[in-house]
């Protein structure tokens, strides 16, 4: 069941394209609701992210994050009132604000309009991540936009310093944790 799911995320098909190698598609897609409604699959991630922080000799729960966002073209078949555009980055469709490690491991994520303001983000990302028992969050690295009163209350709230990172200056060299050619290639 976990590699039907795998190979439908993986090859963006639809569920009843399953392959004949699989279970029913009716019977991968029931077993997927239920374990979505009983957070399973948030489970498995937390434990598969835990793994590979542990593989690389980092402690299971991260202390510190990054805040950055995604824009992506809008499907076709979305509603008009589900998409807005993105005129920093010139896209029509969604934005996906995320909350990463600073192993570049996901630890949460939301799907926006793309016209909506990162800073709006910022405080459901911190309060659905904090809100799980044992979170050591203690650092919090993001893009300029994401100041303003809303954030530096939530980040207050929870306990998190927050370091606002501005573009390396120009011919800089990378560093491991500063990708070349500075935070916007990063997305």
């Amino acid at each position: 069941m976990v590699d039907a799911v795998r190979y439908l995320v993986d090859n963006g098909v639809k569920w009843v394209a399953l392959p004949a190698d699989y279970p029913w598609w009716r019977a991968v897609h029931d077993s997927f609701r239920r374990w979505r409604a009983y957070g399973y699959v948030r489970e498995l991630h937390e434990r598969l992210r835990h793994g590979a922080r542990l593989r690389r000799e980092r402690k299971a729960e991260p202390s510190a994050g990054i805040i950055d966002s995604q824009s992506a073209d809008a499907s076709e078949t979305m509603g008009e009132a589900t998409h807005g555009f993105d005129g920093g980055k010139l896209r029509d469709g969604l934005k996906r604000p995320m909350l990463t490690d600073s192993l570049g491991l996901l630890l949460e994520v939301s799907v926006t309009p793309a016209d909506g303001h990162d800073s709006k983000a910022a405080p459901d990302l911190m309060g659905m991540f904090m809100a799980a028992p044992g979170r050591l969050l203690k650092l919090v690295w993001v893009a300029s936009a994401y100041q303003g009163p809303a954030p530096a209350e939530a980040f207050a709230l929870h306990g998190v310093q927050v370091e606002v990172v501005r573009d390396a200056p120009t011919g800089s060299a990378a560093s491991p944790y500063w990708p070349a050619g500075g935070w916007s290639s990063a997305r």
